[in-house]
Protein backbone atom coordinates (compact mmCIF):
# COMPACT_ATOMS: atom_id res chain seq x y z
CA UNK A 1 0.00 0.00 0.00
CA UNK A 2 3.08 2.31 -0.56
CA UNK A 3 3.67 3.34 2.94
CA UNK A 4 -0.11 4.48 3.60
CA UNK A 5 -2.08 2.63 6.47
CA UNK A 6 -5.03 0.01 5.99
CA UNK A 7 -8.08 0.37 7.74
CA UNK A 8 -12.02 0.08 7.85
CA UNK A 9 -13.60 3.07 6.46
CA UNK A 10 -15.20 3.54 10.07
CA UNK A 11 -11.64 4.47 11.00
CA UNK A 12 -10.68 5.86 7.99
CA UNK A 13 -13.32 8.21 7.26
CA UNK A 14 -12.60 10.72 10.10
CA UNK A 15 -8.72 10.42 9.06
CA UNK A 16 -8.49 11.12 5.47
CA UNK A 17 -8.83 14.60 3.30
CA UNK A 18 -9.55 12.46 -0.17
CA UNK A 19 -11.05 9.24 -0.40
CA UNK A 20 -10.80 7.10 -4.23
CA UNK A 21 -13.06 4.17 -4.62
CA UNK A 22 -11.59 1.54 -6.61
CA UNK A 23 -13.75 -1.38 -5.14
CA UNK A 24 -16.76 -2.27 -7.98
CA UNK A 25 -18.96 -2.63 -5.01
CA UNK A 26 -22.40 -0.77 -3.68
CA UNK A 27 -22.10 2.21 -1.25
CA UNK A 28 -18.32 1.47 -0.19
CA UNK A 29 -19.04 5.49 0.94
CA UNK A 30 -21.81 5.95 2.86
CA UNK A 31 -23.91 7.61 5.49
CA UNK A 32 -21.66 6.86 8.76
CA UNK A 33 -18.60 7.75 6.51
CA UNK A 34 -20.18 10.75 5.50
CA UNK A 35 -20.89 12.03 9.04
CA UNK A 36 -17.07 11.35 10.69
CA UNK A 37 -15.34 13.18 7.50
CA UNK A 38 -13.44 16.44 7.93
CA UNK A 39 -14.52 19.53 6.66
CA UNK A 40 -13.31 19.86 2.62
CA UNK A 41 -12.83 15.92 2.35
CA UNK A 42 -12.71 15.39 -1.64
CA UNK A 43 -14.38 12.09 -2.56
CA UNK A 44 -13.85 9.96 -6.32
CA UNK A 45 -14.91 7.14 -7.71
CA UNK A 46 -13.31 5.22 -10.35
CA UNK A 47 -14.84 1.98 -9.23
CA UNK A 48 -17.77 0.62 -11.21
CA UNK A 49 -20.48 2.55 -12.60
CA UNK A 50 -21.72 5.07 -10.27
CA UNK A 51 -23.22 3.14 -7.07
CA UNK A 52 -20.01 2.91 -5.04
CA UNK A 53 -20.62 6.57 -3.10
CA UNK A 54 -23.79 6.70 -1.87
CA UNK A 55 -24.78 9.86 -3.20
CA UNK A 56 -28.77 10.21 -2.22
CA UNK A 57 -27.04 9.28 1.69
CA UNK A 58 -25.20 12.62 1.54
CA UNK A 59 -27.96 14.65 -0.73
CA UNK A 60 -29.89 13.63 2.57
CA UNK A 61 -27.57 14.58 4.94
CA UNK A 62 -27.23 17.89 3.13
CA UNK A 63 -28.73 21.35 3.98
CA UNK A 64 -27.57 22.43 -0.14
CA UNK A 65 -24.94 21.73 -2.86
CA UNK A 66 -23.87 23.56 -5.02
CA UNK A 67 -21.17 23.46 -8.05
CA UNK A 68 -18.23 25.10 -6.89
CA UNK A 69 -16.42 24.53 -10.25
CA UNK A 70 -16.38 21.92 -13.23
CA UNK A 71 -16.78 18.70 -12.04
CA UNK A 72 -16.49 19.21 -8.34
CA UNK A 73 -20.28 19.55 -6.23
CA UNK A 74 -19.90 20.71 -2.58
CA UNK A 75 -21.91 19.08 -0.42
CA UNK A 76 -22.92 21.41 2.83
CA UNK A 77 -23.95 19.17 5.63
CA UNK A 78 -26.16 20.75 8.53
CA UNK A 79 -23.40 21.32 10.71
CA UNK A 80 -21.33 23.08 7.88
CA UNK A 81 -18.70 21.05 7.04
CA UNK A 82 -18.27 20.22 3.31
CA UNK A 83 -17.76 17.58 1.25
CA UNK A 84 -16.63 17.15 -2.14
CA UNK A 85 -17.57 15.37 -5.01
CA UNK A 86 -15.79 14.61 -8.75
CA UNK A 87 -17.56 14.35 -11.60
CA UNK A 88 -20.63 13.79 -9.66
CA UNK A 89 -19.60 10.32 -8.46
CA UNK A 90 -19.28 8.75 -11.63
CA UNK A 91 -16.74 6.81 -12.76
CA UNK A 92 -13.30 9.62 -12.64
CA UNK A 93 -11.93 9.01 -15.91
CA UNK A 94 -15.01 8.81 -17.96
CA UNK A 95 -16.67 11.52 -16.15
CA UNK A 96 -14.47 14.47 -15.58
CA UNK A 97 -11.20 12.93 -17.98
CA UNK A 98 -11.86 11.92 -21.50
CA UNK A 99 -12.75 8.32 -21.29
CA UNK A 100 -10.56 5.57 -21.86
CA UNK A 101 -7.49 6.62 -24.79
CA UNK A 102 -7.78 4.65 -28.68
CA UNK A 103 -4.59 3.41 -27.67
CA UNK A 104 -6.41 1.12 -24.38
CA UNK A 105 -9.70 0.67 -26.15
CA UNK A 106 -8.15 -0.89 -29.47
CA UNK A 107 -6.49 -3.71 -27.43
CA UNK A 108 -10.36 -4.33 -25.30
CA UNK A 109 -12.20 -4.63 -28.26
CA UNK A 110 -9.56 -7.03 -30.26
CA UNK A 111 -10.01 -9.05 -27.22
CA UNK A 112 -13.54 -9.15 -27.22
CA UNK A 113 -13.67 -9.64 -31.00
CA UNK A 114 -10.69 -12.72 -30.77
CA UNK A 115 -12.61 -14.28 -28.04
CA UNK A 116 -15.85 -13.84 -29.67
CA UNK A 117 -14.23 -15.44 -32.53
CA UNK A 118 -12.27 -18.04 -30.13
CA UNK A 119 -15.98 -19.38 -28.34
CA UNK A 120 -17.38 -19.61 -32.18
CA UNK A 121 -15.12 -21.82 -33.61
CA UNK A 122 -14.75 -23.93 -30.41
CA UNK A 123 -18.42 -24.28 -29.58
CA UNK A 124 -18.40 -28.07 -29.46
CA UNK A 125 -15.89 -28.85 -27.47
CA UNK A 126 -16.85 -25.76 -24.77
CA UNK A 127 -19.80 -26.04 -22.13
CA UNK A 128 -21.96 -23.40 -20.88
CA UNK A 129 -19.92 -21.09 -18.39
CA UNK A 130 -17.38 -17.91 -18.19
CA UNK A 131 -14.11 -18.69 -19.81
CA UNK A 132 -10.43 -16.72 -19.56
CA UNK A 133 -9.59 -15.78 -22.53
CA UNK A 134 -7.06 -18.29 -23.79
CA UNK A 135 -2.87 -17.14 -22.96
CA UNK A 136 -2.10 -17.39 -26.76
CA UNK A 137 -4.95 -14.84 -27.59
CA UNK A 138 -4.04 -12.16 -24.92
CA UNK A 139 -0.54 -12.90 -26.05
CA UNK A 140 -0.86 -12.25 -29.77
CA UNK A 141 -2.67 -8.97 -29.30
CA UNK A 142 0.02 -7.44 -26.79
CA UNK A 143 2.43 -8.39 -29.14
CA UNK A 144 0.59 -6.70 -32.04
CA UNK A 145 0.11 -3.61 -30.36
CA UNK A 146 3.75 -3.68 -29.33
CA UNK A 147 4.89 -4.17 -32.72
CA UNK A 148 2.79 -0.93 -33.85
CA UNK A 149 4.31 0.68 -31.53
CA UNK A 150 7.80 0.03 -32.73
CA UNK A 151 8.25 -2.08 -29.77
CA UNK A 152 9.51 -5.53 -29.29
CA UNK A 153 10.18 -7.83 -26.06
CA UNK A 154 12.32 -10.91 -25.34
CA UNK A 155 10.79 -14.39 -25.63
CA UNK A 156 11.01 -16.55 -21.95
CA UNK A 157 12.90 -19.54 -22.16
CA UNK A 158 11.12 -22.80 -21.08
CA UNK A 159 12.88 -22.41 -17.43
CA UNK A 160 11.37 -18.77 -17.59
CA UNK A 161 8.20 -20.05 -17.81
CA UNK A 162 8.22 -23.10 -15.97
CA UNK A 163 9.65 -20.63 -13.39
CA UNK A 164 6.85 -18.40 -13.70
CA UNK A 165 4.10 -20.94 -13.25
CA UNK A 166 5.47 -22.58 -10.38
CA UNK A 167 5.67 -21.96 -6.55
CA UNK A 168 7.86 -24.60 -5.97
CA UNK A 169 11.12 -22.88 -6.21
CA UNK A 170 11.86 -19.07 -4.84
CA UNK A 171 11.76 -17.41 -1.66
Amino acid sequence: MDGFRVMPMEEASSLGDMFITVTGNKHVLREEHYRAMKDGAILANSGHFNVELDIPSLEKLSRGARAVRRFVQEYTLSDGRRIHVLGEGRLINMAVGEGHPAAVMDMSFANQALAAEHVVKNADKLEDRVYTLPDEIDREIARLKLATLGFSLDVLTQTQSAYLCSWAAGA
